[in-house]
């Protein structure tokens, strides 16, 4: 179902300004946005757009393209990526220009303290949501568990890992 240029203009610009972190950190919200508010797109091609943006190689951005190509093909994909990326851009830009005039102020290690932790509740968020959504068999959670495990804990690629589990799928066996 096409989406006109003006409605994905205004969802990806509305959600511009709250990407701390980057694209990757508002996919629940994406999700509950695109697949259980609007009906939109389905879970099930909203997890497989994600996965597709993951396992390319490019910023993290990619998922919002991917989602404008869903919505509105190569003009909804344009459309979607400039709307979030130019406003936060400009903000950005602004914004580090203050940054640096208070470069040795304390409130800043205060403020970037605490960014940090945003961030990791909202990479957190993310990957329940995914985990919640591809993942319905206890083997198929099981997996998830193992691959952030060794994600964590070891130095194996996570293109590896990515892979030993479309092999499992393939087979059958989630």
């Amino acid at each position: 179902m096409n989406r006109s240029l003006t409605e994905i203009a205004l969802y990806f610009l509305s959600l511009s300004l709250v990407a701390i972190g980057g694209a990757n950190v508002l996919i629940p919200e994406m999700h509950h946005q695109l697949v259980e508010l609007r009906g939109w797109m389905s879970s099930a091609e909203f997890v497989s757009l994600v996965s597709l943006s993951q396992a390319a190689p490019g910023p993290n951005i990619l998922i919002v393209s991917l989602i404008g190509w869903k919505l509105g093909g190569i003009p909804g994909a344009f459309v979607a990526t400039l709307s979030m990326c130019l406003p936060s851009s400009l903000v950005v830009y602004g914004f580090t220009r203050f940054w640096e005039r208070h470069k040795e102020a304390r409130w800043r290690a205060v403020v970037q303290a605490g960014l940090v932790s945003v961030t990791v509740g909202l990479v957190l968020a993310s990957g329940y949501v995914l985990t919640r959504e591809a993942d319905h068999t206890w083997l198929a959670y099981g997996v998830t568990a193992v691959s952030a495990f060794l994600t964590v804990k070891t130095r194996i690629h996570p293109l590896l890992l990515l892979a030993g589990a479309g092999l499992l799928g393939l087979t059958g066996y989630i």
